[in-house]
This record gives structure tokens, C-alpha cells and sequence, in this order.
């Protein structure tokens, strides 16, 4: 049986720094399924790394959403390539739990919307930055508890150089790297960068990313799994980047950069990138869909 639709789900970069679990961004570089009911589960991957099985996060996505409308799971067969790295802090799981979500919406007949969509994938992965902007796209501000998400203007003429080094840095390692309380001072340092991202956002004042990006709570603490990922960061801004920070849990690092700066940045990063990879990505666009 052929598909009945072809679903696009864009990667992401979680905290942009000093947002963390608040802010994230989509990227132009999508997450493709396809889908149709069957006889039973079935699951066919291709792209980045090594995935298999019905247990995979796309059908868990999709079995919570239709739960979630107090639906039973029909059995469902995917085909999924995947162009997102794997555990490079790229939201490549996030990807995935929003596109079963996504499913579930469709072969409901749209009951969850959009918004219910962003709601049950957030809950799945624990924290929305990654989910946000993979449901909406562009960069998105979000909270788990209420859930709420609210899209943030889009500059025009930057693109993302991201190095990806060639070693993955799982989230539940980075997560236990982080420290249970932190300084009244460092709160209040990132509470005001975090700040800055939308207010530059909004009026077009990008010049302020280069304090915005700035963070104490997580990438300091994550440094010791990304050997030079700090001064990585300032080589970056050096180089001409409008902000620099680490995506999600790492390792990936992002330079958000004007049109025409790509190469001096991405030269500047490339003994962090090591072994690994360089990508230039724009800003993406939230799920979508298009016929086969």
C-alpha cells in the first residue's frame, strides 16, 4: 500500500544558551515519515545511526497521542529517513516523539490540533524547547507547566554553523552533570539573558544575542563532556557570530551568523568539529505535511 501522506519534522537547538528548558529554535533539516494503517506495527529506518523496532519513539509518540484522545492505537506502518544526527543536541528524539504525535492528530481527523500536538509531545520528552519549535517552527519561547509555547519573530539574512563533533553526549549524562541548586547571582545572570532573546528578536536588535547567548547554568557544568567547547564559544563571537552556544545537550555547537560570515565562523569552529561535521542550516519551519 502506498503511503497516504509524507510528514516533514524540522531538528531543533534547545536553551540557546541562557534559556534553558525555555527557548529552542527550528532548523532547516527535517525528519521524513511516512505513514499508513496496517495489519500490524511496522517499522522501516533509514538515515543517521541505528534505529529498529515498533518500540521505536515514533509509534510511542503516535500510541500517546491517540491515547490522549482516549482513542485505541490502530497498528500503523512507518517509513521514517532521518537526516538529524543522534545525540548531537539536535533534537532528533523530539523530532520523532512530534511526528507519532503528529500521526495520531491525522488519523484522528485533526482532534488535537496543533496545540495538542505541542502539548503531549512536551509531556512525553519532559521539557518543550526542543518540542516548540519542531511543532511551530522558527524560534519559540515554552513552558511545560501550563503547557504554552508562543512563536518569537524570525530575523531575516542569518543562517546557523553548527559543528558537530564526531562523539555523541546522551541527555541523560548531561542532565546528571547539572548541579542541584545554583547561586542567587547565576539565576539572576541568566534570567536576564534569557530576556534578552526575545526583546532582541522583537526589535530587531541583534547585536544584543552576543550578551543573550551568554549562560551559568548548564553549559560550565556539561564543559567537562565537550572537551573545548567554551573557548570554542568565544572563538566564535570573535569571529564575527551574532550568538554561539551549545545545542541542547551538546555536543553540537551553534554560531548564528549574517549571510555572506559562514566560512570565517565555521573556520574559527573547526577544531572543535574535529573529526566530525560542519552544517550551515537556515531557520526551519514547523511539522508539515505534503502528499507523496
Amino acid at each position: 500500500m502506498e503511503p497516504l501522506f509524507r510528514l516533514y519534522v524540522p531538528a531543533t537547538l534547545a536553551n540557546l544558551g541562557s534559556g534553558f528548558d525555555a527557548l529552542g529554535v527550528a532548523l532547516d533539516l527535517y525528519l521524513e515519515v511516512e505513514a499508513h494503517p496496517a495489519p500490524e506495527d511496522a517499522f522501516l529506518y533509514e538515515g543517521e545511526g541505528h534505529v529498529e523496532g515498533t518500540d521505536n519513539l515514533i509509534h510511542e509518540g503516535y500510541r500517546a497521542g491517540m491515547r490522549a484522545l482516549g482513542l485505541e492505537p490502530r497498528p500503523l506502518w512507518v517509513r521514517a529517513f532521518n537526516p538529524i544526527p543522534l545525540a548531537r543536541g539536535m533534537g532528533s528524539s523530539s523530532a520523532a516523539l512530534v511526528a507519532g504525535v503528529a500521526l495520531a492528530d491525522r488519523f484522528s481527523g485533526g482532534r488535537l490540533g496543533r496545540e495538542g500536538v505541542f502539548r503531549v509531545a512536551a509531556e512525553l520528552e519532559g521539557h518543550p524547547d526542543n518540542v516548540a519549535p519542531a511543532v511551530y517552527g522558527g524560534f519559540v519561547a515554552a513552558l511545560s507547566h501550563p503547557p504554552l509555547a508562543i512563536p518569537l519573530p524570525r530575523p531575516e539574512g542569518v543562517r546557523f554553523v553548527l559543528a558537530v563533533p564526531p562523539y555523541e553526549v546522551p541527555t541523560p549524562l548531561a542532565r546528571e552533570a547539572l548541579p542541584r541548586e545554583v547561586p542567587l547571582e547565576d539565576a539572576v545572570y541568566n534570567l536576564a539573558r534569557g530576556a534578552l532573546w526575545p526583546a532582541a528578536l522583537c526589535s530587531g536588535r541583534l547585536e544584543a544575542l552576543r550578551e543573550a547567548c551568554r549562560d551559568r547554568l548548564h553549559q560550565p557544568h556539561r564543559a567537562h563532556l565537550m572537551p573545548g567547547v567554551l573557548g570554542a564559544i568565544e572563538r566564535a563571537l570573535e569571529a564575527g557570530a551574532l550568538a554561539a552556544f551549545v545545542g541542547g545537550a551538546g555536543p553540537t555547537l551553534a554560531a548564528l551568523v549574517r549571510e555572506g560570515e559562514e566560512k570565517e565562523v565555521a573556520k574559527a569552529l573547526a577544531p572543535y568539529r574535529g573529526e566530525g561535521r560542519t552544517l550551515v542550516l537556515s531557520i526551519g519551519e514547523g511539522y508539515r505535511w505534503k502528499a507523496p
